[in-house]
This record gives structure tokens, C-alpha cells and sequence, in this order.
């Protein structure tokens, strides 16, 4: 199910019980209530309520939008690593090149059609990947340069695998959820209480009342999934966060789709 359709399903379903709720409180009320006024203390502690949670809602938003943007960093870092180890592979002979790019090829496409429909799914990454890029480093380190281009690009060879070895562990790392479960406990809880604060301010059946209660309730919605989408670092389906490695590897993801 697309994340957009299950946005508006909670948004659809929040407002319909707010404007049910509202309206069977009224039928219910005695004909002799004054509604009137509000006292003084229900709209200090609503207005506190309200200020306490946009609080923790934006820094929640704030932490998983800061890991999200690492996470990416960590998947830039990691396909502009191994696209320097094929540029410069180019000052070994044919056959050693070819063998260098190859194993390059095997990591990019393993890791962009096995890791990451893992990663999307909360799974861990596979062990395989590391044993392509141990490999990779294997036979680069052991490739004595026989010229002085290739001493020249022997060390930098090697920095960008220790590069792109550092990426993809941060990458691995970061798979998980952002935020523990105590504060989604803490998010939940209070997006229900500031949206059930609400009726202690005796909404009336007016239009204009009721819009503004179905909007404020669709806005703590449209919040939290905000805050549920980008707790997932590289998304919840698809790989559309690994579009480094499908721009710089554009050959070997058609290769692999196919």
C-alpha cells in the first residue's frame, strides 16, 4: 500500500471521529449547559499542552530529518568511493582493469538489488556484500604497480576502498529505526490528548468550528507521518535512496534490472 494512501486513510478516519465525536457530545448535552465561555485554567492548560507537544514534535521531526540526511551522505560517500576505484584503475593493464571493474560491478549491483530491498524492509544487509568488497581490497592491495603511474595510483586506490568500506558501514548502521519506542509511545499519546484537548474548549456544530477541529486533527496526523516516513532512513519501499549508485553506475543498474 503507498505511503500517501495510507496518509490519507488516517487523515480520512481521525477527522471522521473528531466531527462524530463532536457531534454526539452535543445531542448529549443538557439543554441548560452554558457554552458560552470557556473557563480561564481549561485554556492555560490546552495552550500548555499544545506548546509542550509542538516542542517534542519538532524535534522529533528535527532528529530523523538530521539521520536521514546522514544516511544519504553515507550512500554518496560510498558510490563516489568505488567510482574513483574504476576511474583511476585505468593505469593497470587490460586485464587486471577489467578484473578490478568487474569486481566493482558485482559490489554495486548486490549491493542496489539485494541489500537494499533489505534495508527498506528493516532487515539487516547481507554478509555477501562485505565479502565482494574484502575481495576487492584483496586484490588491489596484492597488485604490485609496475610503473611509477601506478605506484602513483596504488595508495589512493586503496584509500577509496577504505572509503567506501567506512560508507557502507555507517550505511548498515543506520538502517534502523531513528527514534525508540518510548518516544513514538510519547508522540502517539500526545497527538491524542492535544487533539482530545480540543473538546474541553466546547466546540459548537458551527461550519467554521467544525473546519478548524477536522484541519487541526488532519495536521497532527500529516506530523506524525512525517515523522514515521523519515524514521526510515532509506525509505519504507523501493530504492529510490540509492540513486548515487544507479547515476554512477548507470550501465551496471540496467544490466542488473534486466
Amino acid at each position: 500500500m503507498s505511503e500517501w494512501l495510507v496518509l490519507a486513510i488516517a487523515m480520512a478516519l481521525v477527522c471522521a471521529l473528531v466531527l462524530t465525536f463532536t457531534a454526539i457530545r452535543h445531542r448529549r448535552v443538557a439543554e441548560d449547559e452554558d457554552t458560552s465561555e470557556t473557563p480561564d485554567v481549561i485554556e492555560y492548560m490546552t495552550m500548555m499542552v499544545g506548546v509542550v507537544y509542538a516542542i517534542v514534535l519538532g524535534l522529533a521531526i528535527a532528529g530523523v530529518w538530521e539521520a536521514r540526511g546522514a544516511a544519504e551522505d553515507s550512500v554518496r560517500r560510498e558510490a563516489q568511493a568505488l567510482y574513483e576505484v574504476t576511474q583511476r584503475a585505468d593505469v593497470y593493464p587490460a586485464p587486471v582493469r577489467d578484473r578490478i571493474r568487474g569486481e566493482v560491478g558485482a559490489y554495486v549491483s548486490h549491493t542496489v538489488n539485494v541489500d537494499w530491498p533489505r534495508l527498506t524492509s528493516g532487515e539487516a544487509a547481507s554478509t555477501e556484500g562485505a565479502q565482494l568488497l574484502s575481495k576487492l581490497r584483496g586484490d588491489v592491495t596484492h597488485q604490485s604497480p609496475s610503473t611509477e603511474l601506478q605506484a602513483q595510483a596504488y595508495q589512493p586506490l586503496l584509500d577509496h576502498i577504505a572509503s567506501a568500506d567506512d560508507a557502507r558501514h555507517s550505511r548498515t548502521q543506520s538502517s534502523g529505526s531513528t527514534l525508540p519506542g518510548v518516544v513514538w509511545f510519547g508522540l502517539l499519546v500526545g497527538g491524542v490528548v492535544t487533539v482530545g484537548l480540543i473538546f474541553t474548549l466546547q466546540i459548537r456544530r458551527s461550519g467554521r468550528e467544525l473546519l478548524l477541529a477536522g484541519l487541526f486533527s488532519a495536521l497532527i496526523v500529516f506530523l506524525l507521518f512525517m515523522v514515521w516516513s523519515f524514521d526510515a532512513p532509506y525509505g519504507r519501499d523501493g530504492i529510490d535512496s540509492a540513486a548515487p549508485f544507479e547515476d554512477l553506475f548507470p550501465t551496471l543498474s540496467v544490466t542488473a534490472a534486466r
